[in-house]
């Protein structure tokens, strides 16, 4: 095994990066101060290919590995957290309707999506159904060459700024085999858009609670078939929790990085806090777990490519590690600094309040622990270790 990046992969890394210091480094914390959707430098990531890294290039995308794009947004991420998770949204969301949109919903929004000129949001959670996204009841009901939606989703990432929504709906049968996935302009008539959430961070985008209210769309948006909805879905989860555990991973490198400077110019007593071997070994154990969680990710990402039969407890479990040490790194870098973590001069509490909700979305950590519980328990299940 090689652990050591490609020169493809560092050349990712490389532009990445530049993008991140010049784009989305010094705008970030005005952003998050003000509320501001970055639109326009989201759309400057996407003439980079940034918005459309492992859509398939048959549908104009860059067609990247999930270890690729994964090496990518953990730079990015290091920018802005915020920015940065829009763009996985947006990949994920693109990437569904790339897979199974069809032939003519694709000629409609796949140019305008690969290259982020239009944004794209994903519609799963509602008011009622978080974890249980299979009691999902926002409904989609054929009429002659269209279907009617009605229900409502909630903690819609982009919602109010976004072009197109990728919405699960009800078409069939309780549970998950009456699920279907469709494409749904954000401007139809009908679509009512809540106020935009209050949140602890995540400021530089708009969570919204999306209405459908007899919501028409054309047959032809439909994703796939009826039914196959919610395990398109589940697949998109999978990358979507190796997209948020990067995002975790590059705040927390970020955060590491700006901790690391400090004690080595911050003094106390008479020397450098980076003199005290309390706060060496502190040092010590952020990193070692930082690195033993991007490992974790990027292996999870490996197995993702190679349509591994245990990917998605990989997925779960990559998930679950990286976002639990991204969050405590984030802590501990805050803690590092004393009362000027907590200030906003200093970027620390903005990487911890940025870093918190990624244990919550994609899956809770707890429904992440559920899923690799199962699947290890499964009698008919093989070694997934």
């Amino acid at each position: 095994m090689n652990f050591n990046l490609t020169e493809d992969q560092q050349a990712f890394v490389d532009v990445a990066k530049q993008f991140a210091e010049q784009e989305l480094a010094p705008h970030a914390a005005q952003w998050d101060r003000e509320h501001h959707f970055p639109k326009d430098v989201i759309q400057k990531a996407g003439e980079l290919g940034f918005c459309s890294l492992y859509t398939p290039e048959d549908d104009g995308g860059m067609g990247l590995s999930r270890l690729d794009s994964s090496i990518i947004f953990e730079q990015l991420s290091m920018g802005c957290t915020a920015t940065t998770a829009m763009l996985t949204i947006h990949n994920m969301a693109t990437w569904m309707i790339a897979n199974w949109g069809t032939s003519d919903a694709k000629a409609e929004w796949m140019e305008h999506l690969v290259t982020g000129q239009k944004l794209a949001s994903y519609c799963l959670t509602e008011p009622g159904s978080g974890s249980d996204a299979a009691s999902l009841r926002t409904s989609a009901k054929k009429d002659g060459n269209e279907y009617v939606l009605n229900g409502s989703k909630m903690f819609i990432s982009g919602a109010g700024e976004t072009e197109v929504l990728v919405v699960m709906a009800r078409t069939g049968e309780v549970g998950p085999k009456g699920i279907s996935a469709f494409i749904v302009p954000a401007d139809a008539k009908g679509v009512i858009y809540g106020k935009a959430e209050e949140k602890m961070g995540w400021n530089a985008q708009p969570t919204r609670l999306i209405t459908f209210e007899d919501v028409r769309i054309p047959a032809h948006y439909l994703l796939g078939k009826e039914g196959e909805g919610f395990g398109f879905a589940m697949k998109g989860l999978d990358g979507g929790r190796i997209n948020i555990a990067t995002c975790s991973i590059g705040t927390a490198q970020q955060a590491l990085n700006t901790a690391r400077n400090y004690m080595l110019e911050r003094q106390q007593f008479g020397k450098p806090l980076a003199a005290f071997q309390a706060l060496q070994f502190k040092l010590a154990d952020m990193a070692t777990e930082l690195v033993a969680a991007r490992q974790l990710v990027r292996l999870a990402a490996f197995k993702l490519d190679q349509k591994d039969g245990e990917a998605t407890a990989y997925c779960a479990m990559a998930k679950r590690f990286a976002t639990d040490v991204g969050f405590q790194v984030c802590d501990q870098a805050l803690q590092l600094h004393g009362g000027y973590g907590y200030i906003k001069e200093y970027p620390l509490e903005r990487h911890f309040r940025d870093v918190r909700v990624h244990q919550i979305l994609e899956g809770t950590n707890e429904i992440m622990r559920l899923i690799i519980g199962r699947r290890l328990l499964d009698e008919a299940a093989g070694d997934i270790l």
